[in-house]
């Protein structure tokens, strides 16, 4: 079973206008509300690609059980940590006439130590060694930068791997703890290792350096000119499908998602990446919030790149 983790989950409204204006007052033509965060969209993707998942994290309030509801709605396992306070909303304006993309965040509620080690021994009660556990999001308030590092190293010391998709100071924090997999953007990936990447050998030597350091699977997001991968494997430079754009909203969890559940399944990384790709372009062809469905991913696998560079 894929085991997620979203410490700041969120409601997602997204509202779609036509010709947004900034100090002006704009009239919205459609809302959809969704369960979000980093952490269940990952369990979202999961299982409508059949896959076994959970969702653990912290939630509070009519809002947190708003997003229990919805999932239980979509027969999706959870096992959420109460706390105190309200689980965030976060707002999302699409402009129908230019698909610009506007987010606005709430902080989410404030988390005590309690909550912490409440957290901790739900998640280490719903593991096995089989588990996968994915990690995702931001850290809401009162949590310390590091505390994605102590998690992962509890669970290596339950033998889990742990995939993690965050980023800024948690993420620069959390690899000295060898998460089994990271997917930083080319402009998180030049935080971590303090330089300016331009040329593709740049950032594939960047890549090694944090593949040297323990981590064994390194995939750089390229945005539409798809990603690199650094394993032990090799290097491999993936281009997507050419599909018509529709909302880039959730692609990179989907691509999380679908990665993690092909590598759950034995798939070996060449193969997997390549779902992983289809799967993510196929989200970003849906509209909103939307994500991939499963015969449409299908149907893009044959349009997955994948170049061996070493």
């Amino acid at each position: 079973m894929i085991i997620t983790v979203t410490l700041n989950p969120a409601i997602d409204k997204t509202v779609e206008l036509l010709d947004f204006k900034v100090g002006a007052l704009n009239r919205i033509k459609s809302v959809r509300k969704d369960a979000g965060g980093k952490g269940i969209n990952v369990s979202k993707v999961i299982a409508e690609l059949d896959g076994n998942t959970k969702a653990l994290g912290f939630v509070g309030g009519s809002n947190g059980q708003f997003i229990k509801d919805r999932l239980t709605g979509a027969g999706i396992k959870h096992s959420f940590t109460e706390v105190e306070g309200e689980t965030r909303t976060n707002l999302k304006i699409i402009d129908l006439a230019t698909t610009d993309e506007t987010e606005v965040n709430e902080p989410g509620p404030n988390i005590s130590r309690d909550d912490l080690v409440n957290l901790e021994e739900n998640l280490l009660n719903n593991i096995t060694k089989e588990s996968l556990v994915v990690v995702a999001g931001s850290l809401p308030l009162g949590v310390p930068e590091d505390f994605y590092a102590q998690l992962i190293d509890k669970l290596h010391g339950k033998g889990v791997k742990v995939v993690l998709d965050t980023s800024g100071l948690p993420l620069m924090k959390a690899l000295e703890a060898k998460p089994y997999l990271i997917k930083p953007n080319l402009d998180e990936l030049e935080k971590l290792i303090n330089k300016s990447l331009k040329e593709t050998e740049e950032i594939i030597g960047a890549a090694k350096e944090l593949h040297q350091k323990g981590i064994e699977i390194i995939i750089v997001s390229l945005g539409g000119d798809g990603s690199i991968v650094v394993s032990e494997a090799g290097v491999l430079k993936i281009k997507p499908p050419k599909i018509e754009v529709a909302s880039s909203v959730g692609a990179g969890d989907t691509l999380v998602g679908a990665l993690s559940l092909k590598l759950s399944q034995g798939e070996d990384l060449k193969e997997a990446i390549r779902y992983a790709t289809a799967a993510s372009a196929n989200t970003v062809m849906q509209a909103g919030t939307q994500i991939c469905k499963k015969d449409e991913v299908e149907e893009l696998l044959g349009q997955v790149e994948i170049e061996i560079l070493e």
